[in-house]
Formats: C-alpha cells, sequence, structure tokens
C-alpha cells in the first residue's frame, strides 16, 4: 500500500478505505507489520461513558452502548493496547488514568448557549480531546454527528474510523434516530467515510447494505461475568424490565402487562433521556396505582447486574432495539427474556425464552416462565450454555481487533459475520 492508493473491497481485506491513503495513515498501518499489542493506540470515542467507566460518576445515566464502549476498552487495556477515551466533561480530570485508560474530556453535557453551542463548546472543544487523544485509530457508535465530526477528523489527520452501530434503525435513513436534518447529514458523512462498519446483527448488515450500499462486518458484545447463580426458589424478583424510558421502549406495556398479571412481582428499572422527560414522569406516577409494580428510575449500572441475577424472567417491550446489552445479562446469568423484539430470532432458535407475537402471547409466556420451575429451569440452562459458547471475550473480541489493529488476527471478509452461528 502507497500513500493515495485507492483500495477497494475483496476478500481478502479485514476492513476498507474509502478513498486515497493518507502518508501519516500509511505510516501508522506500518507500525502494524509486527503485530503485537503495541501496533496502534486506539481511542474509543463516547461522551456518555465515563459512568460506565467510573463508579463515582454513576449518578449519570447510560446507555447500551457506553457499557460496550466500556467493556470493549477495558479489555483491550487488560491486553496490553495502549487505550485512550473521549467523554464529556463531569468534572473529572484531563488526561486521568482509569483501568489502563486514558481519559480525555470534551464539553460539558449543558455547556454553551442555545443555537451557538453546536460551534462553540461542542465543536472546538471535542476536535481539541480528539487531537490530544492522538489516536490512530478512532471507535465510536450510534447515529449522529459524532461520527460525522470524528471521520472528518481523522481524514484531516490520517487517522482511522471504526464506527458500530447501536441500534436497527441506524440503517434506516427514514427512520434515524436523529432529530435534526443538518445532523442526519453529518452522520452520513461520517457513515460513508468510516474505514469500518461494524454490525451487531446479520438483520443489521442487509438493511445497510440496501439502504447506503455500505459492507459492514457482524461482532458481538462483550457483558460482564456474572457473580452469583440463583436457582428458581431462590429468585425473588419474578418480572424484570430494564431500558431507558423512550417511546419507542414502550413502557406502558410493561404497565399493562403488570395490570394483566396481578399475582407476579414485577420491578422497573429505567431512567430518562433528554427530550423524554414527560414521558418518564408520566410512566413513574401511572406505576404508583400498581401494587405489584415497584419503579426504581434509574440504576447505577455498577448495581444493576443485581437484578438481573434476582429475576425470574426479563421482559424487553420495545418496538425496535440493536441487540440490546440487557439481553446478554439476562442470558449470562440465566434469566429467560420475553420480547416482541427477537435479533436475528436468536431467542427463538436457541430457545433462550420466547419471542412474543402479541401482548396475549407475552402475558402467557411470562407467566409460564415466572410459575412453572422445570419450564423456567430448562430455558435458563439453554441461556447459561448459550453464553458459555459463544460469549467468551476472546471469540468476542475478534472482530474488534482485526477492525482496529488489521495485522493481529486472521483476517474476516466484509460482509462476514464475527460470531458463530447464534
Amino acid at each position: 500500500m502507497t500513500p493515495g492508493q485507492d483500495v477497494s473491497i475483496d476478500a481478502q481485506q479485514p476492513w476498507t478505505l474509502r478513498g486515497p491513503v493518507h502518508p501519516e495513515t500509511a505510516r501508522a498501518l506500518r507500525r502494524h507489520d509486527g503485530g503485537g499489542a503495541e501496533s496502534a493506540r486506539l481511542c474509543f470515542v463516547g461522551l456518555g461513558n465515563l459512568p460506565v467507566l467510573a463508579r463515582e460518576y454513576s449518578r449519570f445515566g447510560v446507555g447500551g452502548e457506553e457499557v460496550q464502549h466500556t467493556l470493549l476498552a477495558r479489555a483491550l487495556a487488560r491486553r496490553g493496547y495502549d487505550v485512550t477515551m473521549v467523554t464529556a466533561d463531569l468534572g473529572q480530570d484531563d488526561a486521568a488514568r482509569m483501568d489502563g485508560i486514558t481519559v480525555y474530556k470534551a464539553y460539558g453535557p449543558h455547556e454553551g448557549l442555545p443555537m451557538l453551542r453546536f460551534i462553540h463548546p461542542r465543536f472546538t472543544k471535542f476536535w481539541a480531546a480528539l487531537a490530544r487523544a492522538d489516536a490512530d485509530v478512532y471507535y465510536t457508535s450510534c447515529a449522529g454527528p459524532l461520527l460525522g465530526i470524528v471521520a472528518l477528523f481523522a481524514r484531516r489527520h490520517g487517522k482511522r474510523v471504526v464506527f458500530r452501530i447501536a441500534h436497527d434503525r441506524d440503517c434506516e435513513p427514514d427512520q434515524l434516530l436523529v432529530k435534526y436534518w443538518r445532523d442526519r447529514k453529518i452522520y452520513e458523512y461520517g457513515l460513508r467515510h468510516a474505514d469500518v462498519i461494524l454490525a451487531q446483527s446479520e438483520q443489521q448488515q442487509r438493511a445497510l447494505r440496501a439502504n447506503y450500499g455500505l459492507p459492514s462486518v457482524v461482532a458481538t458484545m462483550l457483558v460482564d461475568p456474572r457473580q452469583k447463580e440463583l436457582g428458581f426458589e431462590e429468585r425473588d424478583v419474578d418480572v424484570l424490565w430494564v431500558n431507558n424510558l423512550r417511546t419507542f421502549k414502550r413502557p406502558d406495556l410493561l404497565l399493562e402487562l403488570a395490570g394483566r398479571l396481578p399475582h407476579l412481582k414485577f420491578h422497573m428499572v429505567g431512567g430518562t433521556q433528554p427530550g423524554h422527560e414527560a414521558l418518564y414522569e408520566e410512566i413513574r406516577a401511572q406505576a404508583a396505582a400498581y401494587p405489584n409494580l415497584r419503579f426504581h428510575g434509574p440504576v447505577p449500572y455498577h448495581d444493576v447486574n443485581d437484578f438481573y441475577e434476582r429475576a425470574k424472567v426479563f421482559v424487553n417491550t420495545s418496538d425496535s432495539e440493536g441487540f440490546p446489552n440487557s439481553y446478554l445479562q439476562a442470558w449470562r446469568r440465566g434469566t429467560p427474556t420475553v420480547a416482541f423484539f427477537d435479533p436475528d430470532s436468536v431467542i427463538s432458535r436457541r430457545r433462550l425464552g420466547k419471542a412474543a407475537a402479541s401482548m396475549d402471547e407475552m402475558a402467557s409466556e411470562v407467566n409460564r416462565f415466572a410459575t412453572q420451575p422445570q419450564d423456567w429451569a430448562e430455558a435458563s440452562r439453554a441461556c447459561l450454555a448459550f453464553m458459555d459458547m459463544h460469549y467468551g471475550d476472546d471469540k468476542v473480541l475478534m472482530p474488534y481487533i482485526e477492525a482496529l489493529c488489521p495485522t493481529t488476527a486472521q483476517p474476516l471478509r466484509p460482509g462476514a459475520t464475527g460470531h458463530a452461528s447464534r
């Protein structure tokens, strides 16, 4: 490969460059020739990552992608990679070392004046944080303008960008969970200039190619190990729901389910998201009317796994998702899942609970798993076996290592999957 060379996709390349190779990129890639953990300096770009990385900031809410960024960054740091991170400014010191990761801060969540803050401080401070990280490869996820800015920075400075799809709608131009036309266009710029795109599922992979004409590699997700394994009778939470309260997550259906099954104990965990504060307050107020439902509100990530260990059944009521972290957290702890959303039909194929087609079916299946120890035990064993077989850290990490440091592993073909058949 020489500077200025156009690189196209072929079956032998684990990643693609769309456009000329910048001289600085060529020099960085030459450093990969020897392989090993010193191949490249990596930066995980996620403004909401800090509350997962450091418990003292856990009062700030998180979502699944913040969890994945942090688990992945920690796993690579433990294996000797030079890992940095760009997060929001929540009052931490700049360039602080946390779990072997150097953390650079961008801007505060509420910093700046409306209408002006997109440029300053958000663009200016974010760009400066990317520069201080001085990575060879920048990793980010979720549809939004962040990807476009990272891609522009990378092109300007000869860096590489790895982007991971976080939600099925990230692949659907007409359904993006991005409010402003400006931000949608910045996202699409970044999507088309990312060097590698990782998808969570084959469904996302197909949609990305159909709607944007772009290839991707399926990469699964990391999950924290279970701390204890409780049997059916030891679990005191009949039904668990964990999600941020947004309209498409359909928290209202969990209330309906609690009304249909008054003999079961329901626990609802989740915080609000910007723009959805009214929904949060509405659900919180309505939940008080159900004597069998306990509304916990936001629970720090560091404490939420205890709920999965105590639950007999995990329920997801969302209209759409990516590949929910919550499914993996539940299955790791032997907790069957009943949901409308079944990515790549894995719940049905692997018998990890039940993919429901209606509220009637959801209520029936939740009741079955919560009250029938034998049915629960069979599904619980399937969950544990599935996770042990397919979600060991080393297996999950392979497509990420290929994308971030291509010479450290055997290549995957673009359009391939980075997991065993799920």
